[in-house]
């Protein structure tokens, strides 16, 4: 089946994946009605989803993909590239948007005007449009370009939330995205001006005749910033827990799931495949910079995660730390670690994203998701709060869960690179988790809900579908890791060149 479908459109798979959302957002313009437009916004993205697997099957039985735009060659004109880093990617960051949409309808009623569902809807694809698009992109500019779009896009759906700081988070987000974008066009500019190209794999090659001085170390200065913004590494971070608090659950649920991983391939992406590790490591020591900045993201995002009220932005300081693994791995710069960090652009997305759409489903009953509206859950809404429980369970890094997955691996490359001391942090790190999921616990389970509270009925099938599709993923994903982890490690392999 698969064959088939590459014999017939496969030489084309890599164009769709940008073209056809960006149409579709016009269509759902046009078509004003809010059914119709989430129809038309499924379609495309449960076909992205497709594609994108039948993507990441090719890279893994042939190899790379390389589509020229236009038919014009490099370096002169435009390529969509895709390897086993981006093409796990994009597979994530497709089936996030496919999963989400099955949960929208019921999530934009209670928190979104119905007259402006439509609109919503073609904001989304846009997003998807600009994410997809620098996911398979081969080309340094235009990973600004789609960066652009997928900003402007996140800024107008986090906008849309019920309350007045929906806005203002939104703005503070666009500020930030602002420096962000600026500092990474700026090291882009750099690069171009040093080498006289923009294409990744040219400029790679001529960067390394070039060698290391002045501008290219200004170069990856900013682009490390300016990814490290868009990342919300700590302590670029400020725009992140607003945003994800106020935006529409669903919203939140999406971006948490998507954008800063989407941004940590960019800076993954740059750094060992552009500046590669010698240039990155062994003369700017890069290393040295980010590895003591992941671990305090590690420590700084779960104990502020502990005295949070509202789980939305617990979860969003959760995320902060989750981040800091993430870049943990990058900046161990060997296969295990950097393994760790690849498959935690895959475990992070599925359960977080699980996790905040059960605070939509929780948002959608109870109307809140502050702790207190927690009170009795388990026994009220048993099928969501289980969901909860195991998702929690997952970012713990409790074995049998992908969580563990990604903190093997990132415990195994800092051993192999002698520091053991980092190894523990990790496991310290772990058990920062334990406090702010067991509050939740609790909370659910012990607690009994106030006597004037109303009955609360468990959640409708349309989010505990994609609740469970997630949180069920998590438990797959933990036991059977050739999917996830395989790919990871064989991208880092590729990425290091083999090196351990």
């Amino acid at each position: 089946m698969i064959e088939a479908v590459w014999a017939l459109i496969g030489d084309d798979l890599p164009a769709l994946q940008i073209a056809v959302p960006l149409l579709a957002a016009t269509v759902c313009v046009l078509v004003r009605r809010p059914r119709a437009a989430w129809a038309v916004a499924m379609l495309v993205a449960w076909s992205a989803f497709a594609n994108a697997a039948v993507i990441l099957h090719r890279v893994l039985t042939t190899g790379t993909i390389s589509y020229f735009e236009g038919g014009w060659p490099v370096p002169w004109g435009i390529e969509l590239r895709i390897d086993l880093l981006n093409a796990l990617v994009l597979l994530v960051v497709t089936g996030i948007c496919a999963i989400v949409l099955l949960a929208a309808p019921r999530s934009l009623a209670a928190e979104v005007p119905e007259e402006k569902h439509y609109l919503f809807y073609a904001v989304y694809l846009l997003c998807m449009t600009g994410l997809a698009g620098m996911t398979v992109t081969g080309d340094a500019f235009n990973v600004f370009v789609f960066l652009e779009i997928s900003s402007l896009s996140s800024y107008a759906l986090i906008s849309q939330g019920r309350t007045p700081r929906a806005l203002t988070s939104a703005i503070q987000y666009l500020v930030m995205g602002t420096l962000g974008g600026t500092f990474i066009l700026l090291g882009i500019g750099m690069l171009y001006m040093t080498t006289g190209t923009l294409n990744i794999v040219d400029l790679a090659s001529r960067l390394a005749m070039v060698g290391p001085n002045r501008t290219v170390l200004v170069a990856l200065a900013c682009i490390t910033v300016g990814t490290g913004i868009k990342l919300a590494l700590f302590p670029l971070h400020i725009w992140l827990p607003n945003a994800y608090t106020y935006a529409p659950a669903v919203v939140t649920a999406f971006i948490a799931a998507t954008a800063t991983k989407v941004a940590y391939y960019v800076l993954v992406r740059f750094v060992y495949s552009i500046f590669q590790v010698s240039l990155a490591f062994e003369v700017n020591r890069l290393d040295a910079v980010l590895l003591p900045v992941s671990i305090a993201a590690m420590f700084a995002g779960s104990l502020v995660a502990i005295y949070q009220d509202d789980l939305k932005r617990m979860l969003a300081y959760s995320s902060l730390a989750q981040i800091g693994y993430m870049v943990l791995g990058l900046a161990l710069a060997n296969v295990n670690g950097l393994t760790g960090g690849l498959v935690h652009i895959f475990n992070h997305a599925i359960m977080k994203c699980g996790l905040f759409l059960v605070l939509a489903a929780v948002l959608l009953r109870t109307g809140s998701t502050r702790l207190s509206a927690f009170a009795g859950l388990g026994r009220r809404m048993p099928l969501t709060f289980a969901a909860f429980v195991v998702g929690g369970l997952s970012l713990i890094g409790v074995p049998l869960t992908v969580g563990f997955v990604s903190k093997w691996y990132l415990v195994l490359g800092a051993l192999d690179a002698g520091l053991w001391p980092v190894a523990v942090l990790i496991l310290a790190s772990s058990l920062l988790a334990v406090v702010y999921v067991w509050r939740v616990v609790e909370v659910g389970w012990f607690a009994e809900p106030p006597a004037d509270a109303p009955e609360v009925a468990e959640a409708p099938l349309g989010l505990l579908v994609p609740i469970w599709i997630l949180i069920g993923a998590t438990l797959f994903f933990g036991v059977f890791t050739s999917l996830s982890a395989g790919v990871a490690s064989a991208a880092a392999r590729m990425l290091i060149g083999g090196a351990a």
